[in-house]
């Protein structure tokens, strides 16, 4: 099966290419140390110089704070630290770095760095230009998210409400009908289910049936509800002890927004200058050649205004607990740095993780900015090793280990097995609840906050793959949500278990990772903490086994059926 996530990084012609890019010129990636710098912190700042030219000097230039121990406009000489011989490119690389000084908590810190020639030609600007920035604060995301378990819930494809039935539909990219007052009429099914979190897919106005071509980021789309309804939702969900994420996407909107339709109209607007245009009118910078999906200047001072403002009336005013941001990756990690700023003035326990479909080096360049991102490479491995069996689970426990030791702690890496953007993992196992089953297992013990894409749970099927011969994409996976007998009982309540299983047991959510025992076929790893431990034994073979699993302190037999999964749990002192 043709399945994979990283879809710009899935050849190894396309990361040579990368890695080469990256390298070249006048480089600083937001290449911070310690990359969330805290009251008291001096941190330092290294840039990569790839270039045929010799450099003479290099220097950040701050634009913020104006502060008189700190004043805009003041420039720090960065110094030459490293000289490297770059393979990939076949020139030398230099490492140059400076520290810049302590500032107090709260305070943005905006630079630019600039690089001049040793020949006295044209200085460089690092990044072709970039204003970078971090901000000055606890990086930790909120105690609540660590035992958060995430129910996404794409609002069109839910459920239409009570008495109401599906529109007649002939293709998936077709309206369904799902409203809010369906999802409010199905809080008690998502807080009996246990899920504590709902991530909610876009709610703005706009004709598709997705929501990511929004016209407008301080209303409802009508044919959903109003924002009383969505008023009601969150208050209902509160009070069942669910909070609600807000899908943010901050890089592109609908071309029917009022700004671009004016932008495109009068070259004299004001809105002209809220886009990126390559031939005016008619050619614009967009996501991935989307001509429906211009892409914002989110640098422009009211573009974004308009942006904070919607996020401050999101959750300020109306409610939501939090915001999952759609391609974070498109937006400047400035954007990110006010946008984190802002939400921790509005709202300091608000949960902020983004969709960043990367390296793992690029995630860890957004700590301290977002409070983590959407675990990609853990959901490519487990696809890899329970769906596809690409990857042995030697080699999975291999990728965890080595995964766990290269995140912080206090980086959030929600987990998930597939999403609105992907085949659904039980298409991908060849709708084997088997394997679906044991890959939720395994999810819902590892230790990023688990979420679940409505119908995985009651097993909603995919008739066609995304890139299959006569398929509609990615709308294969948007398969309306089963209700009733039509749910699938045994998938449902396996989930039910697991959920229920993972808030009586806190160790899953903080605990340590350690491999007890690794085979090919056959795995036991532990999560465990200094008032339990869990054990998690796995079975991808096609046959029966018996595995005794010893340590230093438990020693336990599982008899595990094939392709299936089982715990053992001790107590402290046990």
């Amino acid at each position: 099966m043709d399945d994979f996530v990283f879809g710009s990084l899935s050849t190894t012609e396309k990361r040579l290419k990368y890695y080469q890019a990256w390298r070249q010129g006048v480089k600083h990636h937001s290449l911070i140390e310690p990359r969330a710098p805290q009251e008291g912190d001096a941190p330092t700042l290294t840039v990569i110089v790839g270039l045929p030219q010799l450099i003479d000097k290099i220097d950040c230039e701050l634009t913020l704070p104006n502060t008189p121990a700190f004043p805009s406009g003041k420039t720090y000489p960065l110094h030459r630290s490293e000289t490297k011989w770059d393979l990939l490119n076949w020139q030398y690389m230099q490492l140059w770095q400076v520290t810049l000084p302590p500032q107090p908590e709260g305070t943005i810190v905006r630079y630019t760095i600039k690089a001049y020639p040793a020949d006295g030609s044209e200085p460089i600007l690092a990044n072709d230009g970039e204003v970078f920035s971090y901000y000055v604060g606890p990086s930790e995301p909120p105690a609540w998210s660590q035992s958060a378990v995430v129910y996404q819930i794409f609002p069109d494809r839910f459920y239409p409400g009570d008495g109401r039935s599906w529109n007649a539909t002939k293709t998936l990219n077709d309206i369904y009908g799902g409203t809010l007052r369906g999802i409010i009429q199905k809080l008690e099914y998502v807080a009996e289910m246990g899920f504590n979190t709902i991530w909610l897919n876009p709610f703005f106005p706009d004709d598709s049936h997705h929501g990511y071509h929004a016209t407008d980021y301080f209303s409802v789309n009508p044919r959903l509800g109003s924002l009383e309804d969505i008023r009601e939702l969150i208050d209902t969900a509160h009070s069942k002890g669910i909070r609600v994420l807000l899908d943010f996407v901050a890089n592109h909107w609908g071309r029917e927004h009022h700004s671009f339709q004016e932008a495109i109209q009068n070259p004299d607007s004001p809105f002209v200058n809220w886009y990126h245009w390559i031939d005016y009118p008619h050619d614009y910078e967009t996501f991935f050649g989307v001509m429906d999906l211009p892409q914002v200047n989110v640098n422009h001072p009211e573009v974004r205004k308009y942006l904070l403002d919607s996020v401050r009336f999101w959750l300020g005013d109306v409610g939501f607990d939090g915001l999952r941001l759609d391609y974070a990756l498109g937006p400047t990690h400035d954007f990110w740095t006010e946008m984190r700023a802002t939400v921790k003035q509005v709202k300091p326990d608000a949960w902020i993780f983004g969709e960043v479909v990367e390296t793992p080096s690029t995630l860890l360049s957004y700590e301290g900015r977002l409070d983590g991102c959407l675990d990609f490479s853990l959901e490519q491995a487990l696809r890899d090793t329970f769906a596809l069996h690409r990857m042995t689970l030697s080699e999975f426990a291999s990728f965890v280990i080595k995964h766990e030791r290269f995140f912080p702690e206090t980086y959030s890496r929600p987990s998930f097995l597939d999403n609105h953007d992907m085949n659904r993992f039980y298409f991908a196992t060849g709708h084997d609840k088997r394997k679906l089953k044991l890959a939720a297992l395994c999810q819902f013990t590892l230790i990023g906050p688990p979420i679940v894409y409505n119908g995985s749970e009651v097993g909603v099927r995919q008739e066609k793959g995304m890139q299959e011969p006569d398929s509609q994409g990615m709308e294969e996976n948007r398969q309306p949500m089963l209700w009733g007998q039509d749910q699938d009982g045994d998938i449902r309540e396996y989930f039910r278990w697991l959920i229920q299983f993972r808030h009586d047991h806190p160790v899953l959510g903080h605990g340590r990772f350690a491999i007890i025992q690794s085979e090919k076929d056959t795995l036991v790893y532990a999560r465990s903490s200094n008032t339990e431990t869990i054990w998690v034994a796995l079975n991808t073979s096609d046959e029966m086994q018996e595995i005794t699993a010893v340590s230093d302190q438990h020693q336990h037999t599982f008899n595990l059926q094939p392709w299936s999964g089982d715990v053992a749990c001790f107590p402290k002192n046990a």
